[in-house]
């Protein structure tokens, strides 16, 4: 069983940053992909960006690929959203979230993860 819990959503202008953290609980927690995915009102959930077990292998959506990056600590049990540039279209909920098949590469849809964080609020201002 893993939980997740989120911070460092908020109100930012256009052009500006915000640094978006996981924190998850559980034994596990470095042997499994994580990812990051947001949900604006009115539209689905979309991936924006995942990591493998170790950090080597990340992927991204086009829309925040340059801009946003993913980072993990698995000492720490952390996972980390760095999103630069910020635009007004990026405004959403964001969640953290964990696919529990052990050792695999990031996936893009939210059907192969299992466990989800309550999500953090990114609000971007023109």
């Amino acid at each position: 069983q893993v939980q997740l819990v989120e911070s460092g959503g908020g109100l930012v202008q256009a052009g500006g940053s915000l640094r978006l953290s996981c924190a998850a609980s559980g034994r596990t927690f470095s042997r499994y992909t994580m990812g990051w995915f947001r949900q604006a009102p009115g539209k689905e959930r979309e991936f924006v960006g995942g990591i493998n077990w170790s950090g080597g292998v990340t992927y991204y959506a086009d829309s925040v690929k340059g801009r946003f990056t993913i980072s993990r600590d698995n000492a720490k049990k952390m996972v980390y959203l760095q999103m630069n540039s910020l635009k007004p279209e990026d405004t959403a909920v964001y969640y953290c979230a964990a696919d529990s098949e052990l050792f695999t590469a990031p996936s893009r849809s939210h059907n192969d993860y299992d466990y989800w964080g309550q999500g953090t609020q990114v609000t971007v201002s023109s």
